[in-house]
């Protein structure tokens, strides 16, 4: 595939912010297991060249504030071809810029295995920095989620995902769990729905985006 530099991007009514290609897992429905091919093989391409620094995507946002489209931004997302936990000290650091200098609440788009990553809990550097979370739940059993999500964790994906998100919740404003619809029944949609309202978080169902 090809590379480049596509360190900020508009999506819906956000500024996404694209970190990292890394990512410890390889869902069936991502669009990265389709990337390859040549529809998505173009210069918009969010394969990165190299990880950006966290100046280099401050300079970036600092550049895109100066245009008009600025305005019509509602957040700024943590979310590109990667997990943004994967670069976590340059996320922390572009938070901490964008809380400093902008309005917009920041967010980020993750799977919920940061702490798995790190080998430590993370939920408390998110503190002040981050006002919301999307965390990737994909089903409620363990073992559909390790087949559809294929973590490099395996077995201990699934409950630290969970268990990040519990934590979170005492640090970051809003933590919505996700699905996305026709990968799973409706009866695990109803089961992620109660695992979500017992601990106080919410649930979403996202768009299903085909890969054909």
């Amino acid at each position: 595939m090809k590379k480049g530099m596509t360190i900020i991007y508009p999506e819906y009514n956000g500024l996404y912010i694209n970190l990292t290609n890394r990512c410890p897992c390889a869902c069936t429905f991502c669009i990265r297991q389709k990337a390859e091919d040549a529809e998505f093989d173009n210069v918009d391409t969010l394969w990165l060249e190299h990880e950006p620094t966290a100046r280099e995507i401050i300079e970036a946002i600092e550049e895109e504030s100066k245009k008009d489209a600025f305005k019509n931004y509602k957040e700024f997302v943590f979310c590109g071809y990667g997990e943004p936990t994967e670069a976590l000290d340059v996320l922390l650091e572009v938070a901490t810029f964008l809380k400093a200098h902008y309005t917009l609440p920041v967010r980020i788009n993750t799977n919920g295995l940061g702490d798995l990553i790190h080998k430590k809990s993370i939920a408390p550097l998110l503190a002040g920095k981050i006002d919301a979370l999307s965390i990737s739940l994909n089903s409620s059993d363990p073992k559909i989620y390790e087949t559809t999500v294929r973590p490099i964790f395996k077995e201990k994906a699934h409950p630290a995902m969970l268990a990040f998100a519990a934590e979170a919740a005492k640090y970051v404003p809003k933590v919505i769990l996700t699905t996305v619809e026709t990968t799973i029944t409706k009866e695990d949609e109803a089961e992620c729905a109660r695992l979500c309202k017992e601990r106080g978080l919410t649930y979403r169902i996202r768009k299903f985006v085909p890969l054909d």
